[in-house]
């Protein structure tokens, strides 16, 4: 058990060295971490619904929603209804793609060249454990509200 917590220390460490690293880059770029991850999901796929973005993103529906409202203000992203009116469909205005291809899109190439520099055996071997970790804890967190 305490191996496996010593490399449970150097995984949250390496996991929070990580997020700061992406911190630093959206401030770095000019953008809030909110803006900065909005703007990145909708690189990956334009035209999400706002409920799609906080499931993709894992943030509350405010936080997203303060922020999606200044970048729509600020004519970086539309947002439009589509057959359901309920559902607001998001899309970079051709402002906001340029903001992207300026921002995201070279934090995009960095992580692409970064994982460029591990064999095709071992990323896929990298996403298999990752997602199989992250299985395992989430199961495990379901785990919390059981009482012993």
């Amino acid at each position: 058990m305490e191996k496996e917590k010593e490399l449970l220390t150097q995984y949250n460490t390496l996991y929070k060295e990580n997020d700061e690293i992406y911190r630093i880059a959206a401030k770095t770029l000019g953008l809030s971490e909110c803006a900065f991850w909005i703007l990145y999901a909708l690189r990956e796929e334009d035209g999400l619904i706002q409920s799609e973005l906080c499931h993709t993103l894992c943030l509350p529906k405010q936080t997203i929603h303060s922020a999606l409202k200044k970048l729509e203000n600020d004519g970086f992203i539309k947002l439009s209804s589509g057959k359901d009116r309920r559902a607001k469909y998001l899309s970079l205005t051709k402002k906001g793609t340029m903001l992207a291809e300026e921002t995201v899109d070279r934090v995009i190439q960095a992580e692409i060249n970064a994982f460029a520099g591990f064999t095709n055996q071992e990323q896929q071997e990298f996403i298999r454990l990752f997602q199989k970790y992250t299985g395992l804890l989430k199961a495990g967190m379901m785990d919390l509200n059981k009482k012993d």
